[in-house]
């Protein structure tokens, strides 16, 4: 004998209603997890991309890590005001121009300070002996760069006027053909151009920026990104540390990875990497205090619409 069991349609329908509603353990398995965007230009971003340690040490907080990589911190800074890069490595100069222009920034690290990776060249046999020398010469530079700057308060300290300064913007490319013909006096820019430039066209250091500007690298993300992911953040900065460490101790080796990515001979790198400062840190009131004078002094020379304040660009509240 057969026994059907009646069951109402109502409940039923409600049953499978509810079956369909509840997801599958595969279905949570494959639940979207957080992005890391990160920006990277062919330097520390790209040695620790291939080092693959940031992927395994997020992998365990559902965080999912997609690189990019541009050609320019300007230009991953525009990626992050579109929203498209949650991360990037910069200058001191593009962060400023970022926030004057409504960027969502925020400071996450910086380096220490690498005074000797940016300098003053002149040709050899040239008749500029100091900076003092440089007044009214022919001086090329990238606007508003981090190297802008720097002229900027060579030049004071020279006991000159930025009016005393012929300066003439050209990209590195374009300076360097410039100073090659002879069509310019005096190029400011920084590494590898700089050791490249050292090495091919003899040309000679005038000034570096030891004991005038502190020629600071960046980590940034977006205010929005920090308050929701100061975890990832703070593992890449240790991740990116660690890279730095290992790179002091590691010099050559570090040229040598740094040889190919950049598509520059060996020893040009070597002069690079051996003056360069290592050390990758926190964000703290006095470091975002000498990005605001960088701020003022763009703002005064008509550089950026308005003053800014740069610590509302702070990705923690600092003391």
């Amino acid at each position: 004998m057969t026994t059907t069991v009646s069951i109402p349609r109502r409940r039923l329908v409600q049953g499978v209603a509810a079956a369909i509603a509840l997801p599958s353990f595969a279905a949570l398995a494959q639940a979207p997890s957080r992005q890391f965007r990160i920006g990277n230009q062919k330097g520390t971003l790209n040695i620790l991309k291939g080092r693959g340690t940031l992927e395994k040490r997020l992998a365990p907080l559902g965080v999912s890590v997609k690189w990019t990589e541009f050609n320019a911190g300007p230009v991953q800074l525009e990626a992050l005001n579109i929203g498209s890069i949650d991360f990037g490595d910069v200058g001191e100069a593009p962060p400023i121009f970022a926030q004057a222009a409504g960027a969502p920034l925020a400071y996450v690290a910086a380096t220490v300070p690498r005074p000797g990776a940016e300098a003053v060249l002149v040709p050899k046999g040239s008749t500029i002996r100091t900076a003092a020398d440089l007044k009214g010469k022919k001086v090329a530079l990238n606007k508003g760069s981090n190297v802008h700057y720097f002229v900027v308060k060579l030049a004071e300290k020279a006991g000159l006027s930025y009016a005393d300064l012929n300066l003439v913007f050209l990209p590195p490319p374009d300076a360097r053909a410039a100073f090659e013909k002879g069509s310019i006096d005096a190029w400011v820019i920084w590494d590898p151009f700089l050791a490249a430039a050292q090495q091919s066209l003899d040309a000679h250091i005038l000034a570096d920026a030891s004991g005038v500007v502190g020629n600071r690298g960046y980590y940034f993300s977006s205010l929005d990104y920090v308050a929701k992911n100061a975890d990832v953040l703070a593992i890449a900065t240790e991740e990116l540390n660690k890279i730095d460490v290992w790179g002091a101790a590691n010099k050559g080796e570090l040229a040598t990875e740094l040889s190919a990515l950049w598509g520059l001979p060996k020893p040009v790198v070597d002069v690079s990497v051996g003056r360069a400062a290592y050390g990758i840190g926190p964000i703290t009131k006095a470091i975002l205090g000498e990005q605001q004078k960088i701020a003022d002094t763009f703002f005064e020379l008509k550089l950026i619409p308005k003053k800014i304040n740069v610590l509302e660009a702070a990705s923690v509240n600092l003391a």
